[in-house]
């Protein structure tokens, strides 16, 4: 198995050292927007959301006059997150207690929606834990929002909920945002769905005050892991001979089994166990009293399994025995099937292992993440998803394909969540005397292209990362491009615009095009990236600057720079070509050589260049233009795809992506037909339309679909033959 991703970090130990209050980096800057009445925390797993929460929830209460606040999670189990916690030991105000009463996701609590309605009665209650169900259905008893006026609603993984009308939770947010003077605190480690669906409306999504803590940066700063890979492995038949060829069993490890009624499931979840524990070895003997299975394993160790599948009277036992792990040998691995997901924490998991495309990309990232815990001992974390290939014979070869295209999306969207945050900011909004943060593009909106305000406010308020989001949620639109159906130019141009109009429908025409081209530059900037040398510097594989990071300790670096270009008559002065007609502060155009590499022989050197995008004009900061524009953020996926099946494969692949396609548009025929020109050129013939290959197919198209619009025209008199 070949990782499809592999990010390695720095260990700087920023993400989980502690400021003179207790508070970690990701804690101290939720804390700063603790006025904001409506907040947005985005940070991953293991980041410290639910502590951040009681800091926030504490300061409202005792210093900005709200009266109460209710902490709703998805899971019981996850209620467990907010148990009483020491905060004054460690230098803050106040200590987190809620009475016991109160707390709705310990067992034994009996009438919860009621106690809900008692709390909000009850002067002497200020905290109170329970589930997003049971907040529903209690809100829906009191009915009234306005008696919400004094109160901090907290919802904890927040992507559960949606602006879907179906969404209960999603209606529930939207009338305490219209109807209350509520507070609202959302926190969630991925802020989007896997179904696509918005969480918020954009109206209400425009209030929220948003905290972005990025995976890279919590990752970057711990002191122990230093690396994370992402593969796949794509087996035909049943999945346990595959599994024995991927589980290393010196690692801890979580197995997650698919659904009982997806494709790779048998359709038995118990006999399925029993086929794992074949596969690991050894006669599994339990302990009646923890649950917990003990055998000698096939490598001659003993192991420690947890079957959290099996849904019989030791799941309580076996769920209370893995919340008191102290040590690393208590436990080796893990087996679960709706379990060991958000909520989860064994730290010293170092192997997630997924059989089957799971249908929400957000649950694949919450399944990562419990493998990316820092723990003493623990230098690598892997993600492995087991994914069934198609078979071209059956007769449900596109949901086969599909799952396929959309486990490789995964590792396409963890690219760009884990690599470094890069910021984009009008110039128009830089503070006097304000340091510009390293890895910051400055949007020169400061003369006649100005950068309008939804525009402002989505590249400063983490609004790309939507769209991006939102991009790689399309299969249909990413399955073309990674089998190569279509060019990068067409995706670009049309495709992708089109997906920023519908995640933004209020943007007008010339906005909607330059948010696009700011998604384009971001995702091709993070596919580059993902290596950081000893300089601090995000480089490309070969060694390249993309862009330049933080900078502490100067030191030798570890990856080999591009060689000075030596002076000529040529390249010392522009030509004729490069300079009639230009005007001085011209904007090159994306994609034309523009910047050289840093010079590594003088790293304070800094280039400054503009790029056009859209009809603004952009200061770029250290970044290679050369670099990003051949780069293709798909090309990885498209790798893996094609080494891991055979041609016949691939071709049905793509004949599949294909298939689904929608008829030619006029505005495709119009950006495809100097392509259509450069086939006749190159070729010295027509593209068919019976073509095996999914591109010239598709040329072939777009000629058919100009001569019958051309012979329509013609008809109608509206397009006279000379």
């Amino acid at each position: 198995m070949t990782d499809i991703l592999t990010a390695r970090y720095a260990q700087t130990g920023k993400s989980s050292a502690h400021d003179s209050l207790g508070m970690r980096e990701m804690q101290a800057r939720a804390y700063e927007q603790r006025n904001a009445q409506y907040l947005l925390i985005k940070a991953p797993p293991a980041s410290g959301k639910s502590r951040a929460l009681m800091f926030l929830a504490l300061d409202k209460v005792m210093k900005q006059g709200r009266k109460k606040v209710i902490v709703a999670v998805p899971e019981m189990s996850i209620g467990g997150s907010f148990q009483d916690t020491d905060l004054t030991t460690y230098g803050f105000f106040a200590d987190w207690h809620v009475d016991p009463k109160y707390n709705l996701c310990t067992p034994g609590n009996v009438g919860k929606v009621d106690q809900v309605v008692n709390f909000m009665e009850d002067p002497d209650a200020h905290y109170l834990i329970c589930t997003h169900a049971t907040f529903r259905f209690a809100f829906e008893k009191i009915k009234l929002p306005y008696k919400f006026d004094e109160t901090v609603v907290a919802i904890d993984e927040f992507h559960h909920t949606s602006a879907d009308d179906t969404n209960i939770m999603g209606k529930t947010i939207h009338t305490l945002m219209t109807q209350s003077k509520a507070h609202i605190v959302a926190m969630t480690g991925s802020y989007f769905r896997g179904d696509a669906v918005r969480i918020l409306e954009e109206e209400d999504e425009a209030k929220f005050t948003q905290v972005t803590y990025t995976y890279y940066e919590q990752l970057n700063g711990y002191k122990y892991l230093k690396s994370l890979g992402i593969g796949y492995h794509f087996y035909q038949g049943r999945y346990f001979e595959a599994l024995r060829e991927v589980l290393d069993l010196n690692k801890k490890t979580i197995i997650h089994i698919p659904n009982v009624n997806s494709m790779e499931s048998t359709g038995d979840k118990l006999t399925e166990v029993e086929r794992i524990m074949d596969v690991i070895g050894g006669t599994p003997v339990k302990d009646p009293k923890t649950g917990i299975y003990t055998t000698r394993a096939r490598n001659g160790k003993t192991l420690r399994i947890a079957d959290l599948v099996t849904d019989d009277e030791n799941r309580v036992n076996v769920l209370m025995y893995l919340r008191n792990i102290k040590k690393r040998e208590e436990m080796d691995i893990i087996i679960a099937l709706g379990m060991a997901k958000e909520g989860f924490d064994w730290p010293w998991c170092e192997h997630v292992l997924t059989v089957g495309y799971r249908s929400s990309l957000t649950e694949i990232v919450q399944i990562i993440g419990r493998a990316t815990r820092d723990c003493e001992g623990k230098e690598h974390a892997q993600f492995t998803n087991l994914i069934a290939q198609p078979d071209a014979d059956d007769a449900d070869v596109t949901n086969s394909v599909n799952n396929m295209l959309k486990a490789i999306t995964v590792s396409l969207l963890m690219e760009q969540i884990l690599a470094p945050n890069i910021n984009f900011k009008p110039r128009s909004l830089l503070k006097n005397g304000e340091e510009v943060k390293p890895g910051t593009i400055i949007i020169d909106d400061t003369g006649e292209h100005k950068v309008s305000k939804p525009v402002a406010e989505i590249l400063t308020n983490g609004g790309l990362t939507n769209v991006t989001t939102s991009v790689l949620q399309d299969i249909n639109a990413v399955g073309r491009i990674i089998t190569h159906a279509i060019n990068d130019q067409e995706f670009t141009q049309l495709e992708l615009p089109n997906l920023v109009q519908e995640r933004f429908p209020s943007l007008d025409p010339e906005d909607v095009k330059t948010v696009a081209k700011f998604v384009e530059l971001q995702m091709k900037i993070h596919a580059a990236g993902g290596q950081i040398d000893s300089q601090g510097q995000l480089v490309d594989k070969e060694g390249r600057i993309v862009i330049e990071l933080p900078d502490d300790t100067p030191k030798t670096p570890k990856h080999p720079q591009p060689p000075k270009e030596p002076k000529t008559k040529e390249n010392e002065k522009p030509s004729d070509t490069e300079t009639k007609g230009k005007k001085e502060g011209d904007a090159p155009v994306v994609g034309k050589p523009s910047v050289r590499p840093r010079d590594p022989d003088d790293p304070k050197k800094k280039v400054h260049e503009l790029l056009k995008v859209g009809k603004k004009f952009v200061n770029i900061e250290n970044l290679n233009i050369d670099l990003i524009a051949a780069i293709n953020p798909f090309q990885g996926a498209f790798e893996v795809l094609s080494k891991s099946v055979d041609a016949p494969m691939l071709k049905t692949i793509k004949d599949q992506v294909v298939a689904n396609r929608a008829s030619v548009s006029e505005d495709e025929a119009q950006l495809l037909w100097p392509n259509v020109e450069e086939f006749f050129t190159s070729f010295g013939k027509e593209p068919s339309t019976n073509s095996n290959d999914p591109y010239e197919k598709r040329l072939g198209e777009v000629l058919a679909f100009v001569r019958k619009r051309t012979a329509e025209l013609i008809a109608s008199g509206q397009l006279s033959v000379n």
